[in-house]
């Protein structure tokens, strides 16, 4: 039997980058680097893959983990929930769907950046074969849905039921999600119209009260978690299905729909790989098999801290494919994945820039035009 791969995250302090090659300091030294190691033979039609994370999306309005303004380095308290914790705890599901109910308007007004177009050109060009992306914001197909892409941790823009495996689209979950609770769609339409979720500057939106953290979560410290609501899966409520004991499953709701804890099923779930959540395999396959058919890896916006990200970039140093790293800070192993680089190369059998995304990438494709 094949092993469970989790999305598990990397605490530990990562070290300052070394940049590669070494006078790739400014963007036209990194945009020639970067150009190196994306044409170096053998070029074979689209021979890059790209592994992606929250950095990418950063431009976007999106909060990452680790970058200069990341969760975890503004909001040290931060602590996503985990699987077990979501599956188990009713409270803990209340707490979720609270604060993703109120960061859910953000992430759905936003749109890809700069970056991600910049990866469909180099697709059109010839240059990259797939994505393999940790972001859960669904950006990538929306840039480009001509290029293939894994999502490696699933996807926000819809729910998958625990019971029948059933999806609902996020739209309406969180049109059930204001019904159910009035006050705290009231108390979403004055932040809205304050603006406080509009601006993407962590420390504006902290004077007002709120803390931005990634896949659309937003901490009111403070809040009434307990007071909220979340509703059942339709089709179970309609058709309890068969669960785990062989037995009929039972879903109560209250007067207005809220799903019950007297229920045995009929609970939902975002349609993402939670933290302590097993990857499914044909995802895990998929991924795998997108680093075997590429000749080179180009990791963009990951500080690759999820073992998830990690082992492909480990893949492909087993297969002796260059590797090109594109973050702002640290990453994980990194000195590792360059341990045999020859001192002399410029870039065509590996990179290790430290720039924005959406400055280097479309900067790279206008050079390459």
């Amino acid at each position: 039997m094949p092993k469970a791969l989790m999305r598990i995250p990397y605490t530990g302090p990562l070290p300052p980058p070394r940049i590669i090659p070494h006078d790739a300091t400014t963007l036209p030294r990194a945009i020639e680097a970067l150009a190196r190691f994306l044409v170096r033979p053998p070029r074979s039609s689209s021979s890059t893959v790209i592994l992606s994370g929250a950095g990418l999306s950063v431009a976007s309005g999106l909060a990452d983990y680790r970058g200069v303004h990341g969760t975890y380095r503004l909001n040290q308290s931060y602590r996503p929930i985990y699987y077990t914790e979501f599956l188990q705890n009713h409270e803990a599901r209340k707490r979720y769907w609270a604060r993703s109910f109120m960061g859910w308007t953000t992430l759905h007004n936003a749109r890809p950046n700069a970056g991600h177009h910049a990866v469909r050109k180099l697709g059109e060009m010839g240059l990259v074969r797939s994505v393999v992306t940790q972001n859960v914001d669904s950006f990538h197909s929306m840039a480009h849905p001509e290029l293939h892409t894994i999502e490696l941790h699933g996807f926000l823009r819809s729910l998958v039921c625990l019971s029948c495996g059933g999806h609902l689209t996020r739209a309406a979950f969180q049109e059930s999600l204001a019904k159910l609770n009035p006050r705290w769609a009231a108390f979403l339409a004055e932040v809205l119209a304050s603006g406080a979720l509009k601006t993407e500057d962590p420390a504006q939106r902290s004077a007002r009260g709120l803390k931005t953290n990634p896949d659309g979560d937003v901490d009111l410290p403070d809040a009434p978690y307990s007071t909220f609501r979340y509703p059942a899966c339709p089709t179970c409520l309609e058709t309890p299905p068969v669960i785990a004991n062989g037995q009929r499953g039972r879903v109560e709701v209250d007067a207005d729909g809220a799903w019950l804890t007297s229920s045995t099923a009929g609970i939902l779930k975002p349609a993402v790989v939670m933290f302590g959540e097993s990857i499914p395999e044909e995802v895990k396959v998929a991924a795998e098999r997108a680093i075997d058919e590429a000749n080179r890896i180009l990791v963009i916006g990951s500080s690759l801290a999820t073992y998830s990200a990690w082992r492909l970039v480990r893949r492909a140093q087993d297969r002796d494919m260059p590797i090109g790293i594109l973050n702002l800070g640290g990453v994980r192993g990194e000195q590792e994945f360059y341990k045999s680089l020859k001192e002399n190369q410029s870039g065509e059998d590996g990179v290790r820039l430290e720039m924005a995304t959406d400055v280097l990438l479309p900067a790279l494709v206008e050079y390459l035009k």
